[in-house]
């Protein structure tokens, strides 16, 4: 059955935090040119500049923050799954809402990957300027958000939460089913409603 966009909210439950669809979005303002992260930059946001790159960034403070990472079991559950419509123009902006949605009502940073179907997000773009084994270092340290294209979904472990922002690309199907496959207990897919129903609807 299509996912039917409602008001957004939080709900707690014993999968974890919910995140409810938004209303539709539009396009956004110009995205500024990423630079490194640190303490003064926090996730979450856009990279500000800079010359150089630090030491890995401090984590946001969260009261459950240090809480371990889950790992993936070998018979789990299919992660719920939510809509967040948006414009392809607007879905990275979503999934950034979705993040400090997430971040702020208790989620680990190491516990959220977030995909993209078409353009880099800035903080994917960024990290993989300092080269492919730094990215990749990241991502095996699991300690904070990480972003990626889907077409390397194949590449990712599983985290709680997957965010996959559909903001160009035509792979759709491909994508949603990598992303569901490395979703441990919640989806959340940013975009146009009708063009996700559609795949949603065909089983994926």
């Amino acid at each position: 059955m299509p996912l039917i966009p409602e008001e957004p909210q939080i709900h707690e439950s014993a999968q974890g935090p919910r995140v409810t669809p938004a209303a539709g979005r539009t396009a956004s303002t110009p995205r500024p040119v990423p630079g490194p992260r640190s303490a003064a930059t926090p996730r979450p946001g856009r990279p500000g500049p800079g010359p150089a790159r630090p030491a890995p960034p401090a984590q946001r403070p969260h009261p459950t923050s240090d809480r371990p990472r889950t790992d993936r079991p070998e018979n789990r559950s299919a992660p719920q799954i939510q809509l967040i419509p948006a414009s392809a123009a607007g879905a990275l902006d979503a999934a950034d809402e979705a993040v400090d949605l997430l971040l702020d009502s208790g989620r680990a940073p190491g516990d959220i990957l977030v995909l993209t179907t078409g353009e880099q997000h800035p903080w994917a773009a960024h990290e993989l300027s300092f080269g492919e084994a730094a990215y990749w270092a990241q991502h095996e340290a699991g300690e904070d958000v990480f972003f990626a294209g889907a077409e390397v979904a194949d590449r990712m472990k599983t985290r709680p939460v997957v965010i996959v922002a559909v903001n160009g690309g035509d792979a759709l199907d491909g994508a949603l089913t990598g992303a569901r496959e490395r979703a441990g207990t919640l989806l959340i897919v940013c975009g146009d409603p009708q063009r996700i129903n559609a795949v949603l609807g065909a089983g994926v």
